[in-house]
């Protein structure tokens, strides 16, 4: 029973009738969905799933264990079979006892099934509870394989989440509770509302499923998310250089420019004014300068990581010495920027150039021996894939790289937001940082292939050096002062592997920091939020886990300790500058022309 607008109840038939009626818009929007699938792109399918070869070793190295070791195995089935039993002996039970309102389930809490019926019905809690117990014996299994390679190991991990993950009764209609409810609710409209939301996100994808995380209509770049006042001042087929107005009326001497990374836009430090790095950095009394990168298309095949340091990061320090009338700037690098920096410093310091201050690294690395958990992406398998790929379309587009980082969190970014949007029929949210996050840049094909295979895979950077711009780079001839702001639970850049790095930079002055939280929250930590604290010590003689033993915790944001630390390397205090010069005209407000432009893919 449902209530009309007019606050009648509606009769069983005539909820039944707007049931249908519902159902019947499925008919239109299935022939859409045809369309946008049979003209769906393609890309390389080694990039869809791991080389076959890593599940038929894992099944070779289980039954030769089992043969060993049949006791083991036999331990492990028993104990699947008497959970499965007594799951469905205890389920039974409660059904003849008619006992719907069922004892509290005092299993592992997990935020998918946080719906009462999980515990109080027992379909559902039969469902929930035959599946924890199925991926448990999968989890065991698979941890309990020992004749593998630990590269493989970690791979077959990976993967075998991914489908533990997939295969969850909530990521199914029959077995989701909350979709089934919000169907009834609605006469059926919630489910229509998700196809729709389903073949428009197909749609803005060329046919492959991307899920939009956010509502991208409540969001305008330049309006209401990177709105910091600056102009754009120099320009080239790289990058766009935006000069950040003053904020206040004296300055340091020696201005900031800061690299972001190309795989996403530079408005992550400005989203909005309550936590933008970008203007919190003009507050301080500094000139700040900011690279927006130029969002590649097939053109740029031929574009690698020397197109990047030349058009990129020398041309830029070199323009912003020539705007400010310096001889040195402070660079900061973040994520992949960061790493590049590094490739940058050591160019420099053969070429003799001591344009650069200091350096800041964002969650930067530069050995990449341990691959953490990007190790299932970056064997052969799948960079063979992606050098197919790029060889195809000359720029490894960016939603293969979307999707990548999502199903490193899939039931976070991938699973959870597909529930509410496909079988909730739920708008995204307007959430500023998922609106980020879906704003992807793709690669150039060159770039991609020389960064997968010299840096990640053979982690030359680090080791016996990356030939490029006929030189030999090496972290260890990085030798301005550095500071190295990392994050606690950065999967992406696990601050372990960043103190490394730094460990073997050539610097005599290196500061390191490990800000609680993640790959962004971490950086974008400002510090009227009172939110995440860091830690720090000064001595970098021991490995990670000693120098965390012996850090010193501070409460609140690392950023008054970068400006402490800044200031000390930033000159004298001189009168504001304006944006640009007679040599630099303004090309463009701030955040330019460049961070509009939408990846194809």
């Amino acid at each position: 029973m449902t209530t009309s607008e007019d606050g009648a109840i509606a009769a069983p038939a005539e909820h039944l009738d707007r049931l249908k009626e519902n159902m019947g818009q499925v008919e239109a929007l299935t022939k859409r969905l045809m369309e946008v699938m049979t003209n769906k792109s393609s890309h390389h399918p080694a990039l869809n799933g791991p080389n076959h070869e890593i599940f038929a070793r894992a099944a070779t190295a289980y039954w030769t264990e089992a043969m060993h070791n049949p006791a083991k195995l036999l331990e492990q089935q028993i104990e699947f079979w008497s959970k499965s039993v007594l799951q469905f002996a205890e389920t039974q039970q409660a059904l003849v006892r008619g006992e719907l309102g069922a004892e509290s389930d005092a299993g592992p809490k997990d935020k998918r099934f946080t719906n009462p019926l999980w515990e109080s019905h027992p379909y559902f809690k039969f469902i929930k509870q035959q599946y924890l117990i199925n991926a448990e014996a999968i989890e065991t299994a698979v941890a309990g394989i020992e004749d593998l390679d630990e590269k493989e190991k970690k791979r077959l991990t990976f993967f075998t989440q991914q489908i533990v993950d997939m295969m969850a009764p909530t990521n199914y209609l029959a077995t989701n509770p909350d979709a089934l409810e919000k169907a009834l609710e609605t006469d059926g409209r919630s489910l229509v509302q998700g196809l729709e939301n389903l073949i428009s996100d197909l749609e803005a994808n060329d046919g492959e499923l991307v899920v939009r995380l956010a509502d991208e209509k409540a969001f305008e770049i330049g309006g209401n998310i990177a709105t910091s006042p600056g102009d754009v001042v120099y320009r080239n087929r790289m990058m766009e250089l935006i000069q950040y107005k003053p904020a206040t009326e004296t300055v340091h001497e020696i201005p900031i420019v800061l690299f972001p990374p190309w795989i996403n836009k530079f408005y992550i430090l400005d989203l909005k004014a309550q936590n933008s790095l970008i203007k919190w950095v003009t507050e301080q009394g500094y000139t700040l300068f900011v690279v927006s990168w130029i969002n590649p298309d097939p053109s740029y095949a031929d574009v690698g990581m020397e197109d990047y340091i030349e058009d990129g990061f020398l041309t830029a320090i070199n323009e912003v010495k020539s705007i400010c009338n310096v001889k040195q700037v402070n660079a900061v690098g973040y994520c992949i920027a960061g790493t590049t920096l590094s490739l940058t410093l050591s160019l420099m310091k053969q070429m003799g150039d001591k344009s650069v201050k200091s350096a800041t690294f964002f969650t930067a690395l530069t050995d990449f021996s341990d691959q953490g958990e990007f190790t299932p992406f970056l064997q052969d398998d799948f960079i063979d894939g992606i050098e197919a790929e790029v060889n195809e379309y000359g720029v490894l587009r960016s939603y293969i790289m979307a999707r990548t980082f999502s199903y490193l969190r899939s039931n976070d970014l991938v699973y959870t937001p597909a529930i509410r949007s496909y079988m909730m029929g739920e708008t995204p949210p307007a959430f500023d940082l998922l609106f980020w996050n879906g704003d992807g840049s793709n690669l150039p094909a060159k770039m991609a292939v020389q960064y997968l295979r010299g840096l990640c895979q053979r982690n030359e950077f680090a080791e016996d050096g990356f030939e490029l711009m006929g030189h030999t780079l090496n972290v260890r001839d990085v030798d301005v002062p550095v500071m190295a702001i990392t994050c606690e639970t950065d999967h992406i850049a696990a601050w372990k592997d960043c103190y490394r790095g730094v460990q073997k930079m050539g610097s005599r002055s290196k500061t390191f920091v490990v800000s609680e939280s993640g790959h962004i929250a971490g950086i974008v930590n400002p510090p009227s939020k009172k939110k995440y604290g860091h830690y720090t010590n000064p001595d970098l003689s021991g490995d990670a886990d000693t120098w965390m033993a012996e850090a010193e915790y501070t409460e609140g944001s690392w950023w008054p300790r970068w400006d402490s630390w800044l200031k000390k390397r930033s000159g004298k205090q001189v009168p504001a500058r304006d944006t640009g010069d007679s040599d630099h005209p303004r090309l463009a407000p701030a955040p330019g022309t460049y961070v509009v432009a939408k990846s194809n893919g």
